[in-house]
Parts: C-alpha cells; sequence; structure tokens
C-alpha cells in the first residue's frame, strides 16, 4: 500500500493545550480522503503541520515515504494547498495571479497558464479583477494557484464554505475531475457532510485531536445501508455470537451495539432468543454520513 501521507503518533501542544493527541493518518495515493472533525477537533493544525506551516511536538509524519526528520523540503513541492482561505490578490486578473504564483515556485515558463485557467473555468475572466469575482470564482482560482507548479496531492481546507449551491457544484465537478483526469490525490477538510459524501473514497474522523475511526466510501456505504440498535446487558456474549455468524457489528458503548445491514426483525429477534440473546431494546435505522459520524464521536470515548 502506497502512502502519501502517514503519520505516526502525531501530537501538537500550545502550552496545556493539547491540539493533536497521537494522531494517526493514511492517504492511499488516488484517494479523495474526507477529513471530518467539529470546530477544533484540530483539522487545519494538522493540515498546516503537513504544509511546514507549524512544527509537531511529538511524533512524526511522512510524505510519499519521506519522513519530516530528513530533508522533506523537496518532497513538499509535491503539495498544492488552500488552507482556510485562497491567497489571491484582489487587484490582479486571474492570469496575473497564476503568474506572481509561476514565479514564486520557479516555474520556468508561462506555458501551463492557459490550460490551469481552461481546467478551472476561468478563461474568460479577461482583464476583471479577482476582487470583483464571485465567491466560487476566487475559490477556483484559489485551487488553480495551487496546482501551480503541476502538485500531484492537493489539500483543500473547507473548500466550499460560503458558496451558493452553483459554486458548490462547480467546486465538486473541479474536485472530481483533478482527481479522475489529473490522478491527484486530494485531502478535503469539510463541515459539509452531504457535499463530502458524493465525493470521498476514504474518510478519517477527527475527535479532539485524534483519529477514531479511518474508512473506505466502500466500507462505510455498506454500512450506512441499514442497521439495528441493539440495547444489551451482556455484549460479550452478543459479540460472540455475532462474530461466529460473520455478522458486521460495532460495539459502541457498553450497552449499545450497532449491526450492519438488512434484517427480517422478527427473524432475528427469534434466532437471538434462541440462544438466550435477549436485547432491552432494538431499533432500526437508515444510516447517513452525517448520524454515522455522530454516533462514532458520541460513542468514541468508551471504544
Amino acid at each position: 500500500m502506497e502512502y502519501v501521507l502517514e503519520t505516526n503518533n502525531l501530537e501538537k501542544k500550545y502550552k496545556d493545550l493539547k491540539v493533536l493527541n497521537h494522531t494517526n493518518i493514511h492517504i492511499e495515493a488516488g484517494a479523495i480522503y474526507g477529513l471530518i472533525g467539529k470546530n477544533g477537533a484540530g483539522k487545519t493544525t494538522l493540515i498546516r503541520i503537513i504544509c511546514g506551516l507549524q512544527k509537531p511536538t511529538n511524533g512524526s509524519y511522512t510524505i510519499y515515504g519521506v519522513n519530516n526528520n530528513s530533508n522533506i523540503t523537496n518532497i513538499r513541492k509535491r503539495i498544492g494547498a488552500i488552507i482556510e482561505t485562497p491567497s489571491i490578490y484582489g487587484e490582479m486578473t486571474a492570469r496575473d495571479n497564476l503568474i506572481e504564483q509561476y514565479q514564486l515556485v520557479g516555474m520556468p515558463n508561462f506555458d501551463g497558464i492557459d490550460d490551469l485557467l481552461k481546467l478551472v473555468g476561468l478563461s474568460n475572466t479577461g482583464n476583471k479583477k479577482a476582487k470583483n469575482f464571485s465567491l466560487g470564482m476566487k475559490q477556483r482560482l484559489g485551487i488553480a494557484i495551487a496546482l501551480a507548479g503541476s502538485p500531484d496531492f492537493l489539500i483543500l481546507d473547507e473548500p466550499i464554505n460560503g458558496l451558493d449551491p452553483q459554486g458548490i457544484i462547480e467546486i465538486r465537478e473541479l474536485i472530481l475531475k483533478l482527481n479522475k483526469e489529473k490522478r491527484i490525490t486530494i485531502l478535503i477538510s469539510s463541515h459539509y457532510l452531504d457535499e463530502l459524501s458524493k465525493i470521498a473514497t476514504h474518510y478519517g474522523f477527527l475527535d479532539n485531536g485524534s483519529i477514531i475511526k479511518e474508512i473506505s466510501s466502500k466500507e462505510l456505504m455498506k454500512r450506512m445501508e441499514h442497521k439495528l440498535i441493539l440495547k444489551v446487558n451482556n455484549p460479550k456474549e452478543f459479540v460472540k455470537y455475532f462474530e461466529e455468524h460473520n455478522i458486521t457489528y460495532e460495539v459502541m458503548d457498553s450497552k449499545t451495539i450497532n449491526i450492519y445491514g438488512k434484517y427480517n426483525l422478527s427473524k432475528f429477534i427469534n434466532e437471538l432468543s434462541k440462544k438466550n440473546l435477549i436485547a432491552d431494546e432494538i431499533h432500526e435505522q437508515e444510516e447517513s454520513l452525517e448520524n454515522y459520524y455522530m454516533n462514532l464521536i458520541g460513542g468514541s470515548k468508551n471504544d
């Protein structure tokens, strides 16, 4: 397995405040990795460390196999990033902004700028200054600037914040195009879980500075189809039964077990009762990414 990014017990402290706590993340080459967490969970701090804007207090990370404690400067050139808001010169046109960025990253010429403007849908902006762009246009220009230097790992911190529905669709289509056609691995931090579920191939759930779950979209879709929520007093006996019958389950806390998949409820209860496994409560629920996340962080302290 080739990881574009891998962290090992990464920590970041500010005096007595621990923002990252033994954070372990694994991003495969070619993935669109959705980083999910509430405000203050440590998402932006993690991104700033990866981009070299901050140093970790403890732990380490590798980018394309190169450790941060070695000479990582050259390998970091393979990263393009937008952190919080795009860095745009408002008095300049889209083209002039890209010329400025090309010079900053040391590109030998400006030959790729027209293609880059076309890629992000800004070919026809002409002499229009960036300060007069819509928010969606500014975001697409920011992505174009991040792509100067032809990185193959793109990091986007809340890329659709404040956008209208059309702007969200444009960013979504651009991200999918960059991933599928340009083969760029993408890390996205976002609060918009419904939108993230339309594009992500993998997810990492960050809570209180720790990654509490990593899961592929394929595996998550299996779990999101349907689930049974069991309230029990003897979870070990239930888990033993589920293991023996290859039932996909997750222990959420000392009395709650989730069962994933579709079951005939009356038949399922009857089969459990034959083994003297009696649940205090059983609820059926259609799962969503938001529900999965909320249940996950609600039970993370007991995992």
